[in-house]
């Protein structure tokens, strides 16, 4: 093995974020010119119907000529959301039998239509005389 393979398998910096059933992994690399590049790996960890289990990994490489315009994108996108949504995180919505309270919830726009008008349908209309146009 290579003086290079072998530094190619160095940890050079490494940082963890553990999220529930996600882990995050931020890795930093070496290129062949010796160069540094970032690696995210997400690992999803998943169980089998007989107790086992196995992770799904997702990997990004991150070069540093786009550190900036990511920085910047990541930074806006988390800022939208923070200022749409708040600090606060609706657990609930992220477990499988999570139901819309009934003041959230979508209704079809023909049944609301349908539903909550009591005057019949032809006087909804507006009749337009082309005339006038």
């Amino acid at each position: 093995m290579s003086e290079h393979d072998m530094k190619d398998n160095e940890e050079i910096f490494s940082k963890v974020l553990r999220a529930g059933r996600r882990t995050y992994f931020f890795d930093v690399r070496s290129t062949k010119a010796d160069d540094y590049y970032l690696t995210i790996t997400e690992s999803k960890k998943f169980t089998n119907d007989d107790g086992s289990y196995f992770y799904k990994k997702h990997k990004i490489y991150l070069y540093k000529e786009d550190f900036d315009g990511f920085k910047e994108i990541l930074d806006e996108v988390t800022g939208f959301i923070v200022d749409q949504k708040g600090q606060e995180v609706i657990s609930d919505r992220h477990q499988r039998d999570f139901k819309k309270p009934a003041d959230e919830a979508e209704v079809p726009v023909a049944q609301t239509a349908a539903s909550n008008d009591t005057e019949p349908a032809q006087s909804r209309f507006t009749d337009v005389d082309f005339d006038d146009i």
